[in-house]
């Protein structure tokens, strides 16, 4: 049989014993092929339903189809797919539903999206798309759902999109998108949901056509450049229940149209610039239950009308300018659960229908003016777990009432005048985590209670008038992390139990009357990061297990009885940053252990001890260290093996036996001799160098002759010199007087005066001085109808200055336009061609460059910033002298908020660095600002090296909260004026970095645990948060809320 009809046999048989067999259709087909672009990933597992044997792909995982058997949905979500859009897709002309989100899609969105014209749900959510969204989508005219958000696409919004009619959720979200909303956004009349915030690039006003879309249930515009007022047309959206337009640029008032949003529930408009008073109408918003507003510019009262919102949780208009007193009307509000007032100048007093707030969990009233005494009916707050009230003027005593909350985790009173004991009932409180009650005059003994409060992990009571001993109870206390017992009359021996507290990063018992040794059992804190026991009566010698402590940053024993040597196993503190051991009974040699500590940085202060023998070679490894003081002691030796510390600004070695010359660096010698006192065998060119006894006698006689001849001729020649010039300065001053007396005076008033030039130039004599700077001299004049003002007579031109005569003009127009609460008040100016007058108002006070600058009292950090924050100094020198004027204001004439930020930050340059801001000091005549970023920024020097060198040898303990104040002022003085914070902004970084390095970071530490506001990381923070967007975590009761999709609300 031939092999042909062995084949046809076989294909008859075949045909008859076994079906047909139909290959996948074209839609399988398809999937197929996309699949292939990742089935080499683990991700393709994901797909093993998806069988080539199959005649449709009907029952494949992720896939839904018609009647007909056409595809209509495709849903993957939350698996990695490393690959591009899929175009295989966009042939499925049944497809109704295509989900493909937070799988790390890659690539563009293509145009032919538009094809897909069944479309009814596109979601490409949280993927990493890219490019811009394309106009074709606006074809999509089934769609009704899209959500782009969370991907990395750019470009604009395509006005097309308002060609969707049937769309109803919008979200754009945390995108890169810029550009205008377009107004066309308003045809989409069923929108419910529009999310677009989190793109910075957005910007412009909201537009009007917006309250066309009478649905929207949800608009959320947050975190974008939006500008202008809320429009008052969103009044008409009746059906609106968020709107979130929170750290954006709106400015205006708040409209009372918003009134009429009947169904508004949560009101998100923080971090802007909206200013006016919170308006009466919002107390019409029967379902509104959060309303956060805080870090704006709102002024007046907190309206009484608030107390008709019967479902109100939630209440923050904490950073802004809100005074009076809490209105009785807030009683009625049953609901809520978070009070927030912080940073206003609220007053009177806590009221007592503060009881009526059952549900009330936290309740923030710190920085502000209230008075009186905290309201027994505090205690009836079951859920209260926050309370917030320092830096207030609180009196009277802790009510023991307090106790009776039995969830309350932070407590904080500090700084206020509260007085009388510590109830002890209050240390009954088992979820109770901090107290902090620092700055009071609160009294008597900390009773032994306190080992009762177990969660305990911050107890600050420094700066009150506790007495007794500490009692040894704290040690039952094991999570305790900070315990601050400061500036009290505590006495008897430091409690052997404190050991037991292996938790413990900071101990700080400084400034009281403790006695006995350091207690053995300390040996067991190897978490201390801070242990102060300075100024106190402590005695016996430091123990040798100092150096198992290795977290330890900050040793300070100063001030007290210690004796012994320094042991040699404190070099084992690697981490070490000051050391202070000074005012004691040291003796012995410096070990050479101590010079293994090279992060030692801060401080390193041996002085006013006993100790001998010579500096360690080993100290030459301190290449960080800004600060050494080693002077009254009895050391010997060279100090050459201090000349290669390239970051010291502050030395002292004065009162010792040390010998020889001095290194010859710049640094050494531009030191005070103070420096080097009470050293007789010390030679520098300072003083008289100590000549040894084996010289020749007759060779030095000899010497010295010649030296004395040679003195005694310059001398004369000195004299005759000196008599020559003041003749005929003598004479040049009555020629220059002279001179211009004949000139005519040109006076520009910018304000109405009564008085003429005659009237001040007659009045410009010696004994009129006030003060001296570096662009003239201020006198005080009184004129003929006793109007006292302030005359800066600027200093006499000086050669080709004569082109400068416009940039003068241009410079005293501007302020003398200003109309500012912060800068002095410039009356005119007068020029006569030779010499040039600013007339201002007199602040008698004076100003903080006459303190800084001209008295002779050194001004201390604390001092420095007491100052800087006063009406009658800082905020008053700006328009003393130009050169506090912002950069922006030589091509326009407005002044801004932004500028007088510029201006303040200037001072507080001068706070820091002790410099003019045009000193003769700085190099080639520079401005202050063009200094620091070339020493920083191009020379890369250290933050510590601009710093005043006497600031950081008197205060150096603060130098960190000196860096922090430096980088406020580096972040007000800006060139670009959108990029500078607001006034309100520096005042909160600098209240709070006051507050933060008392308490240790205490505030961003509360609140990242307690406060479930985003206000949370703003309220006292360091400076470095103002140059971060600040954190936007959403209050805790809209996580639980089932309408706010994805908690934070963009």
């Amino acid at each position: 049989m031939s092999s042909k009809v062995i084949t046809s046999f076989l294909l008859f048989l075949g045909i008859c014993l076994f079906p047909t067999i139909r290959a996948l259709n074209q839609e399988g087909l398809s999937l197929l092929s996309w699949l292939s672009t990742f089935n080499s990933s683990s991700s393709a597992s994901y797909f093993f339903s998806w069988d080539p044997t199959d005649q449709n792909p009907c029952k494949w995982d992720h896939i839904k189809c018609t009647n007909d058997g056409f595809i209509s949905e495709i849903t993957v979500t939350s698996i990695c797919l490393p690959t591009t859009f899929p175009t295989q897709f966009l042939s499925f002309n049944y497809l109704t539903v295509l989900v493909l989100s937070n799988g790390n899609l890659t690539g563009e969105i293509p145009p032919s999206i538009g094809n897909l014209s069944s479309l009814i749900t596109l979601d490409l959510s949280f993927n990493s798309l890219t490019g811009s969204i394309p106009p074709e989508i606006g074809k999509l005219s089934e769609l009704q759902l899209l959500s782009l958000n969370s991907n990395s696409l750019h470009g604009g919004i395509p006005k097309e999109i308002g060609n969707c009619t049937q769309l109803q959720q919008l979200e754009l979200f945390d995108n890169q998108l810029n550009g205008k909303i377009p107004p066309e956004i308003g045809r989409l009349r069923a929108l419910e949901i529009f999310r677009a915030g989190g793109n910075v690039g957005i910007h412009g006003e909201i537009p009007t056509e917006i309250s066309h879309c009478t649905s929207l249930v949800l608009l959320g515009l947050a975190d974008t450049e939006i500008t202008g007022q809320i429009p008052r047309t969103l009044g008409k959206l009746k059906n609106l229940k968020t709107l979130s337009v929170y750290t954006a640029n709106l400015t205006g008032k708040i409209p009372p149209e918003l009134g009429n949003c009947s169904a508004l529930e949560n009101l998100f408009m923080y971090e802007n610039q909206i200013s006016g008073g919170i308006p009466l109408e919002l107390g019409s918003l029967k379902n509104l239950k959060r309303v956060l507003l805080w870090q704006n510019n709102l002024k007046g009262t907190i309206p009484g009308s608030l107390g008709n919102l019967s479902s109100l949780k939630v209440i923050d208009f904490s950073l802004n300018f809100l005074t009076g007193k809490l209105p009785p009307s807030l009683q009625y509000i049953g609901t809520l659960e978070e009070l927030l007032l912080s940073d206003n100048y609220i007053t009177g007093e806590i009221p007592q229908y503060i009881g009526n707030f059952s549900n009330l969990r936290q309740l923030e009233l710190d920085n502000n003016n209230i008075s009186g005494e905290i309201p027994s009916e505090i205690g009836k707050l079951k859920e209260l777990s926050l309370f917030f009230a320092w830096q207030n003027q609180l009196h009277g005593k802790i009510p023991i009432e307090l106790s009776n909350c039995r969830k309350i985790q932070a407590l904080d009173l500090s700084h206020n005048s509260l007085t009388g004991p510590l109830p002890k009932s209050l240390f009954n409180l088992r979820n109770l985590t901090k107290i902090l009650l620092i700055s009071n005059q609160l009294s008597g003994q900390i009773p032994p209670d306190i080992g009762n409060c177990t969660s305990l992990t911050r107890l600050r009571l420094g700066s009150n008038l506790f007495d007794g001993q500490i009692p040894s109870e704290i040690g039952q206390l094991k999570t305790l992390s900070f315990l601050e017992l400061s500036g009290n009359r505590f006495s008897g021996a430091i409690p052997t139990d404190l050991g037991y507290c292996t938790q413990l990063e900071m101990v700080d018992l400084h400034g009281n009357k403790l006695q006995g040794e350091i207690p053995q059992s300390f040996v067991s804190l190897t978490e201390l990061n801070v242990l102060d026991l300075s100024m106190n009566n402590i005695s016996g010698s430091i123990p040798e297990y100092i150096g198992k402590l290795t977290s330890l940053n900050k040793l300070m024993l100063s001030g007290n009885y210690i004796s012994g040597s320094i042991p040699q196993s404190l070099g084992l503190c690697k981490d070490l940053q000051l050391l202070d051991l000074s005012s004691n009974r040291l003796s012995g040699s410096i070990p050479d252990d101590i010079c293994h500590l090279k992060e030692l940085d801060i401080l390193l202060n041996l002085s006013s001890n006993s100790l001998t023998g010579q500096i360690p070679e080993g100290f030459s490894n301190f290449s960080n260290l800004a600060n050494m003081d080693i002077s009254h002691n009895m050391l010997t030796g060279s100090l050459q093996v201090l000349s290669n510390l390239e970051n010291l600004v502050s030395l002292n070695v004065s009162y010792n036996n040390f010998s020889g010359s001095l290194p010859n660096t710049k640094f050494f010698r531009d030191l005070p001799d103070s420096s080097f006192a009470g050293n007789p065998e010390l030679c520098f060119a300072r003083n008289k160098c100590h000549v040894s006894k084996h010289l020749h006698s007759q060779k030095f006689v000899k010497i010295l002759t010649i030296i004395v001849v040679l003195l005694v001729i310059m001398t004369s020649l000195t004299m005759t010199a000196g008599t020559i010039l003041f003749i005929r300065a003598h004479d040049a001053t009555f020629r220059k007087n002279d001179e211009e007396n004949h000139l005519e005076w040109d006076l520009t008033p910018f304000q109405k005066i009564n008085f003429s030039v005659n009237d001040v130039v007659t009045k410009l004599s010696d004994s009129n001085i006030v003060g001296r700077g570096c662009s003239g001299i201020v006198y005080r004049v009184e004129t003929p109808t006793q109007q006292v003002i302030a005359v800066k007579r600027l200093w006499p031109k000086k050669s080709g200055e004569i082109a400068q005569k416009d940039q003068f003009s241009a410079e005293v127009t501007v302020l003398g336009s200003i109309r500012h609460k912060n800068i002095v008040r410039l009356l005119g100016c007068c020029d006569n061609g030779k010499t040039r007058l600013l007339l201002f108002d007199y602040i008698s006070n004076g100003s903080l460059a006459v303190l800084l600058h001209e008295k002779k009292t050194f001004l201390d950090w604390d001092a420095r910033l007491v100052n800087s924050s006063g009406s009658s100094s800082a905020s008053n020198i700006v328009a003393g002298s130009l050169g506090y004027i912002a950069p922006e204001c030589g091509y326009s004439l407005k002044i801004t908020e932004k500028s007088d930020v510029y201006s303040y930050g200037i001072v507080l340059l001068e706070i820091v660095t002790g410099m003019e801001p045009t000193d003769p000091r700085i190099p080639d005549g520079a401005h202050i600002v063009m200094w620091v970023n070339e020493e920083l920024r191009t020379r890369h020097k250290k933050l510590t090296s601009i710093v005043d060198l006497q600031l950081l040898h008197r205060s150096s303990t603060q130098t960190e909260e000196m860096i922090q104040v430096l980088g406020v002022a580096l972040l007000c003085v800006n060139p670009s004026p959108e990029e500078r914070p607001t006034m309100r902004d520096v005042t909160a970084m600098l209240e709070g970095i006051r507050h933060e390095n008392e308490e240790l970071e205490k505030p961003n530490h509360l609140r990242k645990e307690m406060v479930s506001n985003p206000r949370a990381a703003v309220q006292c923070s360091s400076f470095s948060r103002s140059s971060d967007r600040l954190i936007r975590s959403p209050p805790h009761s809209q996580q639980s809320d089932p309408f706010l999709p994805n908690s934070i609300i963009k």
